[in-house]
C-alpha cells in the first residue's frame, strides 16, 4: 500500500460517496485508475463494505449502553452464535480485565435493555452502563501518508 492508496482510504472514510472524479483530483490519477486503485483494495479487504452515518435516536433507539459482560471460554461457542444474532448489539468485543466481552447496545427503552440483559446473565455476571452523551463520536482511523503528502 502507498500514499496514494493511503490518501484514497482516508479520503473514502470522510465521504464514501464522493464521485471518482473528484478522488482522482485530489491523488492526481484518472478516475479509472483511482476506481482500479479502490476494487484492489476491497479485493485485499482493507476496505470492507461502505456505511451510512445516522441517527439512532430519529429511528427510536433512545437508549445506548455499554454492557461488560463475564464468559467462560467454554461459553463461548455457544455465545458467540447467541450474540451474533441480536439485532439491538451494535458491536461486541472480547477484552481483557474482569469481564471478558464488552458489548454496545441500542435500544428503544430501559425495559428493553432490561430484558436483554436478562438474556446476558444466562453467561453470566454482567455490568451495565448507559451513555448519557457522547462528545467524542465514532471518528475514523488517522491514515499517515508513508510518504510526502501531495
Amino acid at each position: 500500500m502507498d500514499a496514494i492508496d493511503r490518501k484514497l482510504i482516508s479520503i473514502l472514510q470522510q465521504n464514501a460517496r464522493m464521485p471518482l472524479k473528484a478522488i482522482a483530483a485530489q491523488v492526481f490519477l484518472s478516475a479509472p485508475a483511482v476506481s482500479a486503485r479502490i476494487e484492489k483494495l476491497e479485493a485485499q479487504h482493507l476496505i470492507q463494505g461502505y456505511h451510512a452515518e445516522i441517527d439512532q435516536r430519529k429511528l427510536g433507539f433512545h437508549i445506548t449502553a455499554f454492557i461488560s459482560l463475564e464468559l467462560s471460554a467454554r461459553q463461548k461457542p455457544e455465545f458467540y452464535p447467541f450474540i451474533a444474532e441480536c439485532p439491538n448489539v451494535l458491536e461486541c468485543n472480547c477484552v481483557t480485565g474482569n469481564y471478558s466481552m464488552l458489548i454496545k447496545v441500542a435500544f428503544p427503552s430501559t425495559q428493553e435493555l432490561d430484558q436483554f440483559i436478562g438474556q446476558l446473565q444466562h453467561f453470566g455476571n454482567t455490568s451495565t452502563q448507559i451513555v448519557f452523551s457522547t462528545p467524542v463520536p465514532h471518528r475514523d482511523v488517522v491514515i499517515s501518508p508513508e510518504e510526502e503528502s501531495f
